[in-house]
């Protein structure tokens, strides 16, 4: 016999019982399991069972059980390409069923599954028997497990988007970036938090960027020209059904698509489980109070130069004369000057419309950098279709806030620079996604965080738009008040239109 030393987990030192005629030492073990109360891992070169005892000792299980049983290795602790436990089981009619680490899952081979009550929720210490793999149960048994589908490690599997190995039935698909994996019956299965390297198709991603630019330029740009038109002005057919369209696609945005992102993220296994259940509401409400407190500041502001603007032209005297015919000219020019409001006092009303709309432009455009970034990011296998469903989405929230842009009365340069900004930052986003694409882990819990974060906070920024500033504003408050009917059912067919079909897209995106 020859003696071997490796380390455990917390640098626990082992001795390796190996036979003296041994002529090369593999640097690590995997596999490691318990026969009684005696440790064995497997040689990775060999695949023979090894004793490993505690350096010092020779009972090598006083710190150890079937559900601690380290990998050992050289310098450090190594990872198995196997299980070394199975969670989560579950019956399948008669049979029974556990999931390894990656939601791979296998089946428990001849359990006695006639009391359900009785059987084990978890096997520990599982381990090779040549190609064969065995867990152990909380009685002591070893129980063989095999890939649900095929025989032990050949059954039939899936892989996921990220190249985790997934049994049959458990489709993925990725949400702003990370991978969400479901199995047949619709629960979430939990995948790898390591960085997946993959081989991306660099120049396709490069050539979408420009249709994505003229995608989100076309829908963006085409309401604020055509509001330009005197038939199509802010009051026209037209001009009300592409602004309720986007009120609709603003609301849908904000709780399907966002809200929902984020509230994925911050369920992500990666992070471990956060202690503040209500965190996506939390940011969101702190989206709406960071939309609300610009809106009522401006408004008081406003209404402060309003009342001494009017103050001003009430002071106006025009100088009289003692002709009778100038006496009367100087009072119809003290009622005109009073009657008719200054055109400062325009102004200031424009100015706190456009103030509304760059609030809803700047939940718009967090959003959009996220969408640009993580697309390009998504695997290839899911890319396609990401991107046909980004590219209606980009369509339909251009409209949104092209309409709002073209209803304002201020000038074109500004209306065109407010566009352009939109136009650009999903393209830019793709870009910067290209650049870390070699490094981008969408499961990191820190891009996890922040993708959340930012996600809630848009959530909250474009619910308290779609509410107050577009839906209660038009309808409750505004022109569709007292709007005709035959003005108001296309009105509201198209506020319903984009409220399902930007929903629709939330499967996807």
């Amino acid at each position: 016999m020859d003696n071997s030393f490796c380390f455990g987990p917390s640098s626990t030192e082992y001795r390796m019982v190996v036979s003296a005629s041994a002529t090369s030492l593999p640097t690590n073990y995997g596999g490691c399991h318990l026969h009684g109360t005696e440790l064995y891992c497997v040689s990775p070169a060999t695949g023979e069972e090894v004793e490993a005892k505690l350096a010092g000792g020779e009972a090598s299980t006083a710190a150890t059980s079937p559900s601690t049983s380290p990998s050992v290795s050289s310098s450090s602790v190594a990872v198995s390409a196997q299980p070394t436990s199975v969670t989560g089981c579950h019956l399948h009619g008669s049979e029974q069923f556990c999931f390894a680490p990656g939601g791979v899952e296998y089946r428990m081979v001849d359990v006695d599954t006639s009391n359900p009550s009785a059987l084990p929720t978890v096997y520990s210490g599982c381990h090779s028997h040549g190609s064969e793999l065995f867990c152990i149960s909380h009685t002591g048994q070893e129980v063989k497990a095999e890939l649900e589908g095929g025989e032990g490690a050949g059954g039939e599997t899936t892989t996921s988007v990220s190249g985790t190995t997934l049994p049959e039935g458990v489709s993925c698909h990725f949400h702003a970036g990370v991978e969400h994996c479901v199995d047949a019956q619709g629960n979430t299965v939990e995948t790898s938090c390591a960085f997946v390297a993959r081989d991306y198709k660099v120049p396709l991603r490069i050539g979408l960027v420009f249709v994505i630019l003229a995608t989100s330029a076309l829908g963006v740009f085409a309401p604020v020209f055509l509001a330009g038109i005197p038939k199509l002005q802010s009051n026209g057919y037209l001009m009300v059904i592409l602004k309720n369209f986007g009120t609709g696609v603003i609301l849908s945005t904000s709780l399907v698509h966002l809200f929902t992102h984020a509230t994925l993220m911050f369920e992500s296994n990666c992070l471990g489980g956060l202690d503040y259940e209500a965190t996506t509401a939390a940011i969101a409400l702190a989206g709406v109070m960071l939309s609300f407190l610009p809106d009522y500041i401006g408004t008081r502001i406003v209404l402060a130069r309003t009342k001494k603007l009017q103050r001003q032209s009430q002071d106006t005297v025009t100088p009289t004369t003692t002709s009778h015919d100038d006496s009367k000219s100087g009072m119809q020019s003290r009622a005109s000057a009073t009657d008719t409001p200054p055109a400062n006092l325009d102004e200031e009303s424009a100015n706190l419309a456009k103030m509304k709309v760059v609030i809803m432009e700047c939940g718009i455009i967090f959003h959009s950098l996220l969408i640009g970034l993580t697309l390009v990011v998504a695997g290839d296998s899911s890319f396609k279709v990401l991107f046909v469903v980004i590219l209606f989405h980009q369509m339909f929230e251009g409209l949104a806030l092209g309409a709002r842009i073209g209803a304002l009365k201020t000038r074109m340069g500004s209306k065109l620079l407010m566009a352009t900004a939109f136009a650009l930052v999903t393209p830019i986003g793709m870009a910067i996604g290209i650049g870390v694409l070699n490094q981008f882990n969408g499961n990191n819990p820190a891009t996890i965080i922040s993708i959340g974060t930012l996600d809630a906070l848009s959530a909250g920024i474009l619910l308290w738009v779609g509410l107050v500033e577009l839906l209660a504003h038009d309808w409750l408050y505004g022109e569709l008040r007292y709007t005709p009917l035959r003005l108001v059912m296309p009105a509201a067919v198209s506020l319903i239109a984009g409220i399902v079909l930007m929903s629709f897209l939330g499967k996807w995106a």
